[in-house]
């Protein structure tokens, strides 16, 4: 549809504007959180509450959780939780927007893994954006994680691989005609059920009144990122809409910048922006 001889934009794509801020909000308070909960019980209460939102929403259906590729979504699954363990865990010991933008390599890594996994052949575009995009993880680790941060600093990358091997699976899934809620459910089941039992043997923090706004809060803003985002796919533009993702990353800086006065150098800005632009490269040439 035209007007003025302009073509009207896609509003559905505007959607993830919406699971952009509900990411960001999520990661804040994943740090803010991180200050009493291990990552394991963050894990916990943001999957827990996930399961009983899909939970319900299968009950009230009556929609069949048997899957003729169970493999696949315990594997998926798997590959998930320990993504946003390690997502979490760089969240809570590295700057917001420096976790964050760790874990938004995932479209690197994905280009990486197609030829294997998907056997698509990358073309000569996404290697240019491989090399902006490790050109700027580069940048981004030496100036602005010291020593001690390391560790988080390797996990947050780590979390970007997973998530990208997880991206694989939603793939692989939806090829072999699994809906969507079913893979939500076995993804935020086994995230439950694992980050549950890790805290069995770990140390358990006892809830407080006091927690339970931060807890409710990540549960509440990373499900209506997710629902933000699924819509924003299914009646948005999808590289348009995969590009607006990167929102969350200016988002998450200015979130912390104004609550724990995290301030990046110079370097840290140029690094975000390389990867921002490499991943936009490789979204609009894989797509």
């Amino acid at each position: 549809m035209k007007k003025s001889g302009y073509a009207l934009p896609n509003l559905g794509s505007l959607w993830m504007l919406v699971a952009a801020l509900g990411f960001a909000i999520m990661g804040a308070l994943v740090k803010l959180g991180a200050q009493k909960f291990s990552s394991a019980e963050l894990v916990f209460y943001r999957s827990l509450f996930g399961l009983v939102f899909i939970g319900l929403f299968i009950f009230y259906k009556k929609l069949p959780l048997a899957s003729p590729v169970m493999y696949k979504q315990m594997s998926r699954a798997g590959v998930g939780f320990t993504a946003l363990i390690l997502f979490f865990y760089a969240i809570a010991h590295l700057p917001l927007a420096t976790a964050i933008t760790l874990n938004y390599t995932s479209p690197l890594f994905l280009a990486i893994f197609m030829p294997f996994f998907l056997h698509e052949k990358p073309k000569k575009t996404l290697l240019i954006a491989l090399a902006i995009g490790f050109v700027g993880v580069s940048l981004l680790l030496k100036p602005t994680i010291n020593q001690s941060q390391w560790l988080a600093g390797f996990l947050g990358l780590l979390s970007g691989i997973g998530a990208a091997l997880a991206y694989v699976h939603v793939k692989q899934l939806g090829q072999a005609n699994e809906p969507d809620w079913r893979t939500v459910f076995y993804f935020t089941l086994v995230s439950s059920v694992c980050a549950g039992a890790w805290m069995l043997f770990d140390h358990f923090h006892a809830l407080v009144w006091l927690d339970l706004p931060i807890l409710i809060g990540l549960g509440v803003s990373a499900t209506i990122a997710q629902l933000a985002l699924t819509r924003a796919y299914r009646t948005g533009d999808t590289l348009v809409v995969a590009s607006l993702a990167y929102v969350t990353i200016l988002l998450a800086s200015i979130i912390g910048v104004i609550w724990w006065q995290e301030h990046l150098s110079l370097d840290a800005w140029i690094a975000i922006g390389l990867i921002i632009l490499s991943g936009i490269i490789s979204i609009r040439t894989t797509r």
